[in-house]
């Protein structure tokens, strides 16, 4: 699994612009779709870029760059683009409206302590994350103490065959493009185990094991990982994720009316004794 996709953690570019350029930036937009369809393909282009100017935005947009200069003009008086001499950059009020997407209800309140107990105890870096449309969307990161991992959490959009994105994917019969021949058996094993782990498949040197949180109906609706660059405690860290994992699922299934307690309370996870590299 992953063969072809692997990159070398060190020879990523800049902010991880490779990574980046796989967020799905719509085609170029086509008149008469009307002023919204521009504005966020405008939007698109700067997510991915993470800054531009406006003949950049022109061009990779498809955009005229008149109505690019039209459309930069009226977001940013929305607050939604803001810019800097002549370069422009997505604004606070995107940040603010991001904040409150809720792809599962309670989903990031529930992780919140569960995850800061799981930092103090680890030091790992760990991120919460949603599979949608073939990609792992990553809703928060909490940096730990390697800061040679520090540099992955400005990337919020991963391909599907992250550990993170194979926990989830091992429960739905599509899991994702290019899904190998060898997924339903590796999908068994993942079930079976309940834990879907990454040794440097996706980033070179960087490995990551990935816990399901589960929704009311027992089906997952997120994920909960943890990244480490010293492969030995890969298999130590995904035990204790269990655990953590489980406290934010009882968690959620508590905030949902008719449904019965998990097994294990919210406040059950407190963290082991903290690791050592």
């Amino acid at each position: 699994m992953g063969q072809g996709f692997g990159q070398g953690f060190g020879q990523l570019p800049g902010p991880y612009e490779t990574l980046r350029a796989e967020s799905r930036v719509p085609a170029p937009w086509q008149g008469g779709r009307g002023v919204l369809e521009g504005a966020f393909q405008v939007m698109a282009v700067l997510d991915q870029a993470g800054q531009a100017g406006l003949t950049s935005l022109a061009a990779r947009s498809g955009l005229p760059k008149s109505t690019v200069y039209r459309l930069l003009g009226q977001l940013a008086e929305l607050g939604a683009v803001e810019r800097q001499a002549a370069v422009y950059r997505l604004g606070p009020r995107m940040f603010r409206l991001g904040q409150g997407w809720q792809p599962y209800p309670g989903l990031r309140t529930a992780a919140r302590e569960p995850v800061r107990r799981l930092v103090a105890a680890t030091g790992a870096t760990v991120g919460v994350s949603v599979l949608r449309e073939g990609r792992t969307l990553v809703l928060d990161w909490a940096a730990g103490q390697d800061t040679a991992l520090t540099p992955l959490l400005d990337v919020a959009s991963w391909p599907w065959f992250t550990a993170a994105g194979k926990v989830q994917a091992a429960g739905r019969p599509d899991p994702g493009p290019d899904a190998p021949a060898s997924w339903p058996r590796e999908a068994a094993a993942i079930r079976e185990r309940g834990v879907a782990f990454d040794r440097g498949e996706v980033v070179e040197g960087v490995c990551c094991a990935a816990v399901p949180l589960l929704g009311a109906g027992g089906a997952a609706v997120g994920a909960l990982c943890v990244l480490t660059t010293v492969p030995e405690r890969l298999e130590p860290l995904a035990d204790i994720a269990q655990r953590a994992g489980e406290a934010i699922t009882a968690r959620l299934r508590q905030r949902r009316p008719g449904v019965a307690p998990s097994r294990v309370r919210p406040s059950s996870f407190t963290g082991p004794a903290p690791m050592t590299r």
